[in-house]
């Protein structure tokens, strides 16, 4: 799955073996700055799932705009999810987010019709999930020194 548009912005969709080094290299970068130095939070984001998911990102040139993985029901959870949700310093602003998470949700609903989507979202993102019809689906918890909610979005 790809598509531009007249911005520039290319968007596409890879499973992990059509990624490529390039690609996985500023993937694996880009989540390293913002979640691991931005966030100041030390974690392990090499969680033994990416293989399993499928990419999907926004390219202006070789510059990644935006990102997220998207997650087959079973992996980790009973639903499909989206995760590792990023819009680096710069794309924001213009939107990018919005749509890279309404575009994460067409994808899971077009690859595994008929589940919900869950996710383990940022506490302090509730608001903006909710907008997208996320409901929240049960207590805040901490991740890695930052709260989290599990929210879904029904089928």
């Amino acid at each position: 799955m790809a598509s531009g548009n007249e911005s520039g912005d290319h968007w596409e969709a890879l499973p992990f073996g059509e990624l490529g080094v390039e690609r996985l290299y500023a993937i694996m970068a880009l989540r390293q700055a913002v979640f691991v130095v931005e966030q100041n939070c030390a974690y392990l984001d090499c969680d033994g799932i990416d293989t399993v998911a499928w990419h999907l990102f926004c390219r202006r040139g070789e510059t990644l705009l935006a990102y997220q993985r998207c997650l087959p029901p079973g992996t980790p959870y009973r639903e499909s999810s989206i995760g590792r949700i990023i819009v680096p310093e710069a794309g924001r602003g213009r939107g990018l987010g919005r749509d890279l998470v309404r575009r994460g949700i067409a994808f899971n609903r077009e690859r595994w019709p008929g589940h919900a989507i869950r996710i383990g979202a940022q506490a302090r993102l509730t608001a903006f999930y909710e907008s997208l019809g996320f409901m929240v689906d049960g207590a805040v918890y901490d991740e890695d020194g930052i709260d989290h909610i599990p929210m879904v979005l029904p089928a």
